[in-house]
């Protein structure tokens, strides 16, 4: 009898995991999606229906300088990180040679500089009265800047080279991981055959490693259409410097909303290409247990080449912005006991943590409400809201702040009309709008974390406490969250260190003479004051070195 009772309890319990009906959990999932979606579809919406449509004037005068240059950088960043990124992780992973194994965790170091922060150290590095055009000038003796040739250093070119040292790391990471995953059979048999070194990369190793290489490069390419700080500080007009010039000089939201849809057209073209090119080139395993790739020990003057080609990348991308920028850090020492530098700390922790647990919060809230619902609503929203990570900050502003900007004042009319008390501007006139921003902008990243967590905790468990009465905020609380525990850590962190690097959409949406650390760094390395932003920057850089390492123990 209690076999029989056992039998009919455990499906009941299993049928109380999926309602008929939707429940608080499916309809919560569905409006965090449309919160997270939203700003995309109010940027659509006024793009197409603008106050005044500058769209036949934008065509003719600036749009196509900003689609050239966007395009001469974006492609110029892309070949030049996937050349030094895949070279890197091809020496990484097949040779050994001095430094090697520290080189390997190092070439990912670049990642916790911000870009901006790589600009204004190679112009403070590389300028007049920089430290190369001071040494050269007394090495020929040289007295004016006439006297010798020096490349023109706010242009394309420079922007090309310090955006490529700073996201390289995306392109090495893959394509190492790639190299090193693959067969060490295959290896064997070409150097059978007589393929050399090149052979083998060119032929083999490279072929193989194609897609991850393909992604790296999109997730370049991406980050490169985003950018705002190095393009503005070199006075490059792109699609995203066009985003502000038309909002803000010429006062016209529509046509920002316009320049925006480019962009975001743009970033949804380059996620279908590389998913494109990814399903077009599969590769699979042959044997269930292959032989690791056995790396080969170089000697003399090879060694010593493969050493200085991994050492230039990181020394561009992270020794010189932090030896400019920490000597003058050193030389400004009273800079970090400025009242503005605390301030800008503290706000950054503020909306940076509100950022971390809302978007945390949230994304633990929609993955488990699709668990829960048999609707097809929830589960077909999960996916479009991770767009937000592909929409650049400058993007996600003109989305965020217009029909913010337009409910707020509704808002405060309407309890002005009823009350009689003028509250203000609540949301734009705080940091709601850029805690929003951050949520929407970084919730794809909250969303990958706790949805492979969760898929690794067995169905079995929540089940078994469903049908001991738990409800199903019991079961996620009592099951789920100790299990995912390290997987909601590891998401609040990388939340929080990319919250606190942002700068376009902070720049748009904070209220006024509000200051983050990248806003101060920004602000002040815009005067040429760049001693007073070094205090900021270094702390900006510390802060992304918690990303690196999470990087590089996820790698391990």
């Amino acid at each position: 009898m209690t076999d029989q009772k056992t039998q009919v309890s455990l499906p009941h319990a299993a049928t109380r995991l999926v309602p008929r009906w939707p429940s608080a959990w499916s309809l919560g999932a569905v409006l965090i999606g449309l919160a997270v979606v939203a700003p995309i579809g109010a940027i659509l919406w006024m793009a197409l229906n603008p106050e005044e449509n500058v769209w036949p004037h934008l065509m003719a005068t600036t749009l196509p300088r900003y689609m050239s240059n966007t395009a001469v950088v974006a492609s110029g960043v892309a070949l030049l990180a996937a050349m030094v990124g895949t070279g890197a992780a091809w020496l990484v992973a097949m040779y050994r040679f001095p430094g090697s194994r520290w080189l390997e965790w190092l070439l990912l170091f670049p990642l916790a500089v911000p870009a901006y922060v790589g600009a204004y150290a190679l112009v403070d590095f590389l300028e007049f009265s920089g430290p190369v055009q001071t040494g050269l000038r007394s090495l020929f003796g040289f007295e004016t800047a006439r006297d010798y040739w020096f490349p023109e250093i706010r242009s394309r070119w420079a922007a090309i080279v310090v955006l490529a040292a700073a996201l390289n790391p995306y392109v090495y990471l893959l394509a190492r991981t790639a190299f090193r995953e693959q067969s060490g059979g295959i290896y064997e048999v070409a150097r059978a055959l007589g393929s050399g070194p090149f052979a083998r990369f060119w032929r083999v190793g490279l072929p193989l490693a194609r897609p991850a290489i393909a992604a790296g490069t999109a997730i370049v390419m991406m980050e490169t259409l985003s950018d705002f700080g190095v393009v503005d500080f070199f006075a490059v007009q792109t699609l995203t410097t066009g985003i502000f010039t038309t909002w803000l000089e010429m006062g016209n939201a529509g046509g920002a909303a316009q320049i925006s849809m480019v962009i975001l057209g743009l970033v949804l073209l380059l996620v279908g290409l590389e998913k494109a090119s990814r399903s077009k080139s599969r590769f699979y395993q042959a044997a269930r247990h292959q032989r690791p790739v056995v790396t080969i020990r170089l000697s003399g003057w090879q060694a010593w080449a493969a050493t200085a080609l991994c050492v230039v990348p990181f020394a561009v991308g992270f020794v010189l912005p932090v030896g400019v920028i920490g000597a003058h850090a050193l030389a400004n020492a009273e800079g970090w006991l400025e009242p503005g530098l605390g301030e800008a700390l503290r706000n950054t922790l503020t909306v940076g943590g509100a950022a971390a647990v809302i978007t945390v919060t949230a994304a633990l809230f929609l993955v488990y409400g699709v668990k829960l619902t048999p609707s097809r609503l929830p589960r077909k929203i999960m996916p479009i809201s991770t767009l937000g990570y592909a929409a650049p900050g400058a993007v996600l502003g003109v989305g965020i702040l217009i029909p913010l900007a337009a409910a707020d004042n509704a808002l405060a009319d309407a309890i002005l009309n009823l009350t009689g008390w003028d509250p203000g501007l609540v949301m734009t006139g705080t940091a709601f709008a850029v805690v929003y921003a951050y949520s929407v902008r970084f919730f794809a990243i909250a969303q990958s974390a706790a949805e492979s967590a969760m898929d690794r905790v067995s169905p079995s468990l929540p089940m078994a406490a469903r049908s001991l009465g738990r409800s199903a905020g019991g079961a996620l609380r009592a099951v789920y969250v100790p299990l995912i525990r390290g997987s909601v850590g590891t998401a609040l962190l990388l939340v929080f260190v990319d919250s606190v690097k942002e700068l376009p959409a902070t720049l748009l949406l904070r209220p006024f003479n509000y200051n983050t650390l990248a806003t101060r760094v920004y602000e002040k390395a815009s005067l040429e004051q760049i001693g007073q932003a070094a205090p900021a920057a270094m702390l900006v850089i510390a802060v992304g070195l918690a990303a690196v390492a999470l990087a590089a123990r996820a790698s391990k």
